[in-house]
């Protein structure tokens, strides 16, 4: 008994001892990350003359702004191709100027795809005091003085870790272990598959204070910050100034090499305050664009008072009154939407005047007709034709109250266009108005486009039926035969529907503006 109470003593302090150190742990990690919370991030300063993107990425020549080519690169609108899936390829590109920031960050997109499982040989980021224009490292030069981060694509020493990203520090005296795939060399690595990706791959390379900090997106999701953490290396030194490149290479095995951006930024401690670009330019270089500007001003001066003489009734009035300015661009735009809208519906207008009057006409001859029929012919011979007769005559006078409804919308709708000319010249742009009333105006042309779907569909109907339920009517000499009516109802009918859907569709052409 006196044993087993030692032993559960013994465990009673152990687990005592073990509670004790993961307190500990836990709030070393608190403290850890509350650190990490509370350090403010670093100022990032876009740098255009060492970045570049599509959509416009390359000019007309072919060339890159600010940028170098060489090899087998093609720049195109939109990306870089590093090297094509062809065999023994070669390609890089450079910035053409040296960069002197003592802190930056990098972020490069770009894809690597094949038809095969496996890709050759891979690609490369590089800082370094010399363009590698050519060599064996990736499409680079081997023996370089800077840093280089390399996606390596095939496996050189057969131990199965590839596709992988490797950072490579180089003095200018190290020649790379292509071998062992350079993990001999490498002061940092991750295995990261970059290969065939349903989005493009992106990589953050920031050197912040002697640390090299390298975060990879894997290109599943279309997420731009979903960054993992791939590697560090912290007390590295590179050099001063150096150029920023990215190269590729092909082997046996061949890839696509696709760089869609490069985008770099300066970075400055919190509270520390960059010199304005202007300061940062060579004095040679300023005074090249100061006599430049110089030029070009008194060469625009001078074609200013060559215009003076050439128009005297122009004299004294500022040459910037006589354009067009783009808000004075946007309201005339706006008012001859307007106009020409205001000339559609006023004819669609004039269109439904004729055909109510050829309505009612056709309604008056038809009860001339009935009239007729029912003095010359009595009892039951003459009820079914005056049965049909009543059905034509009610279907007409169905038609021409659609008709006026057509005409009334179509009233109201000219109604809003003057109103919203109106208001519009009263006020000047009258932007929410405006648009509130051509809304207005597209619920009536519905409200139309629907009344005459409806006119056609009781139009052709409700005769048919009074036409099969009838028995045929004896000859009597007309002037105009009921078949004959009803067929020029709805042909007329679907000619005027096919004419308001084309006048809709100019309608929706002429208000793309808005």
């Amino acid at each position: 008994s006196t044993m087993a109470v030692s032993i559960v003593n013994g465990l009673a302090a152990e687990a005592c001892l073990l509670i004790f150190t993961l307190i500990c742990q836990h709030s070393n990690a608190n403290n850890i990350a509350a650190a990490a919370s509370t350090a403010e991030a670093p100022n990032r300063r876009f740098e255009y003359k060492y970045s570049f993107k599509g959509p416009h990425l390359s000019q007309a020549d072919g060339s890159i702004p600010f940028w170098v080519h060489s090899g087998n690169a093609i720049p195109s609108a939109d990306q870089v191709r590093i090297t094509p899936s062809l065999r023994s390829q070669k390609g890089s590109v450079w910035t053409k100027s040296t960069v002197n920031f003592d802190n930056w960050e990098a972020e490069v997109t770009f894809r690597v795809s094949g038809r095969g499982r496996m890709g050759a040989d891979g690609l490369a980021i590089w800082f370094t005091t010399a363009q590698g224009l050519d060599g064996p490292v990736y499409g680079a030069a081997d023996n370089w003085n800077g840093i280089g981060i390399f996606f390596d694509s095939f496996d050189n020493d057969g131990k199965k870790n590839n596709p992988a990203v490797l950072v490579v520090g180089n003095n200018g005296k190290l020649v790379y272990d292509h071998p062992n795939d350079g993990t001999t060399q490498a002061l940092g690595t991750c295995l990261r598959d970059f290969r065939n990706k349903p989005y493009p791959v992106r990589a953050k390379i920031t050197y912040y204070k002697r640390t090299l900090t390298v975060l990879i997106n894997n290109g599943f999701t279309p997420d731009k910050d979903d960054y993992e953490f791939c590697t560090k290396v912290d007390n590295m030194v590179i050099p001063q100034e150096g150029y920023f490149g990215i190269s590729a290479a092909t082997g046996g095995l061949a890839d696509d090499h696709d760089v869609l951006s490069f985008l770099t930024f300066r970075l400055s401690e919190p509270g520390q305050e960059l010199p304005p670009p202007e300061a940062e330019m060579p004095k040679q270089d300023k005074d090249k664009y100061q006599e430049e500007f110089e030029n070009f001003q008194q060469d625009l001066d001078k074609k200013k008072e060559d215009y003076q003489k050439e128009h005297p009734d122009v004299q004294g009035q500022p040459i910037e009154d006589m354009y067009e300015s783009v808000n004075d661009r946007e309201i005339r735009q706006v008012f001859e939407g307007q106009n020409r809208i205001h000339l559609e519906i006023k004819q669609l207008h004039h269109q439904l005047a004729v055909i109510l009057d050829e309505q009612r006409r056709y309604v008056s001859v038809a009860t001339d007709e009935i009239s007729k029929r029912q003095g010359e012919s009595g009892g039951q011979v003459g009820q079914a034709p005056s049965q049909e007769m009543g059905a034509v005559v009610a279907t007409q006078q169905e038609v021409l109250r659609n008709l006026n409804e057509l005409r009334n919308s179509f009233y109201e709708s000219l109604k809003q266009i003057g109103a919203s000319q109106h208001q519009g010249n009263a006020v000047g742009m009258g932007t929410y108005e405006t648009v509130q009333h051509f809304n207005d105006i597209k619920e009536h042309l519905h409200v139309v486009k629907k009344n005459i779907e409806h006119l056609i569909t009781r139009t052709g109907n409700p005769s048919e039926k009074q036409v099969m339920n009838c028995p045929d009517p004896p000859p009597m000499p007309s002037c105009l035969g009921t078949t004959h009516f009803l067929v020029f109802v709805v042909i007329q009918s679907v000619l005027f529907f096919s004419y308001i859907m084309y006048k809709s569709q100019q309608e929706a052409a002429a208000k793309k503006f808005f």
